[in-house]
């Protein structure tokens, strides 16, 4: 996961009461640009994070819940997130305030900041979630619960500006130019995704070793034939189709998320464990060609920093979950394994840990730099 490069300098946080009363006094004198301009200039004062108080704070693991642990950690150290979750609409009937995710989830991220301890229970987020079908004593995959998460956040944001906001985060425009291999016929489509799915493999069955040659195969030309082939309305048939993509639009925090399980031919789940190398900064007009990525006609400079890894270790049925993510707040970086939490001595080893999952944190020195 990626950030816009660029990390700012740690400030000051806010308690929630302290937040609601400004957004009140904001909303109340929101006809004058002036106090929109204040209660902006207040919002990027917001830290935000997990780790702005007492130091990174853990979250117990209550029922195989270490993927959801390692999403929120990676929820809450997103700056833009947690200004947005700020912003939220508080349900006025309790039976509301137990059912609403992102209400729940601005309340555990309270109880983090507030937290003298090292490690708190996220049971109330859980039992919400769980009135939601997403159930204790399952392995989920982090790609399918974190959609699941964002569909519930989304879903549940009344405010319509906000929910803007969230799609501005993550949501990647596509193009797909459909070229009809008979009578050169194109059609343009627009998708959106929350991530890139990434293949572990080219094209021709060999792996793929590092994060540019995975986009790049991402978004290589696709011959769309037999079952895929697409409906071509010049020459009212099912033809084959030549695919490209070209992004129009990148998020504020991209999602990367690489293909490491796959389905055998007795439909069994397999983990794919060769490692990939992944830099610490990624910029797309430098992996995409114009016709993929062009710069020019982009609001955004495609430049990203690493921000957040989400590593799985173990084998495809059964394995544990954990999570490094920059602190913004400290310039460092942290390893976040459910309650227990430890700083990354050095960037490389955190990158091992991502490319090869079975290896355990590196325990940190007082006042190691990375």
């Amino acid at each position: 996961m990626g950030q816009r490069a660029g990390r700012p300098k740690p400030k000051r946080t806010f308690k929630l009461e302290e937040y609601q009363t400004m957004t009140a006094e904001a909303d109340e004198e929101s006809s004058t640009e002036e106090a929109l301009e204040t209660c902006s200039q207040k919002l990027q004062e917001i830290c935000g994070m997990a780790d702005s108080r007492n130091g990174a704070v853990g979250l117990y693991n209550i029922g195989l819940n270490c993927c959801l642990n390692s999403l929120l950690q990676v929820f809450f150290m997103n700056r833009q997130f947690t200004m947005i979750l700020r912003r939220i609409k508080v349900p006025f009937e309790a039976a509301e305030q137990k059912a609403s995710v992102p209400y729940q989830m601005l309340l555990l991220l309270e109880q983090m900041q507030r937290s003298k301890r090292r490690s708190v229970h996220p049971l109330d987020l859980v039992r919400c979630l769980s009135m939601h079908n997403v159930k204790l004593l399952v392995l989920y995959d982090a790609s399918q619960l974190f959609l699941i998460l964002w569909n519930l956040i989304k879903d549940q944001i009344t405010n319509v500006n906000l929910v803007e906001s969230l799609d501005l985060l993550h949501t990647i425009q596509l193009q797909q130019n459909l070229v009809c291999q008979k009578c050169s016929a194109e059609m343009k489509k627009e998708s959106n995704l929350l991530m890139f799915p990434l293949p572990m493999f080219d094209s021709d069955s060999h792996p793929v070793r590092t994060l540019g040659d995975s986009l790049r195969c991402f978004f290589a030309p696709e011959q769309l034939v037999d079952d895929n082939a697409c409906h071509c309305e010049q020459c009212g048939l099912e033809t084959p189709h030549l695919r490209g993509l070209r992004v129009t639009r990148l998020p504020q925090t991209l999602m990367l998320h690489l293909k490491r399980f796959c389905c055998t031919e007795g439909s069994q789940t397999r983990k794919i464990s060769h490692s990939l190398a992944f830099p610490q900064s990624l910029n797309f007009s430098e992996i995409l060609t114009p016709e993929q990525y062009n710069q020019d006609a982009q609001e955004d400079d495609g430049l990203y920093d690493l921000f957040a890894v989400v590593a799985h270790s173990g084998s495809a049925n059964f394995g544990h979950y954990s999570a490094y993510i920059w602190s913004l707040t400290e310039s460092r970086w942290y390893c976040f394994n459910d309650s227990s939490v430890c700083q990354v001595r050095k960037a490389a080893y955190m990158w091992r840990c991502a490319c090869f999952p079975s290896l355990p944190p590196l325990p940190a020195k007082s006042g190691s730099e990375i």
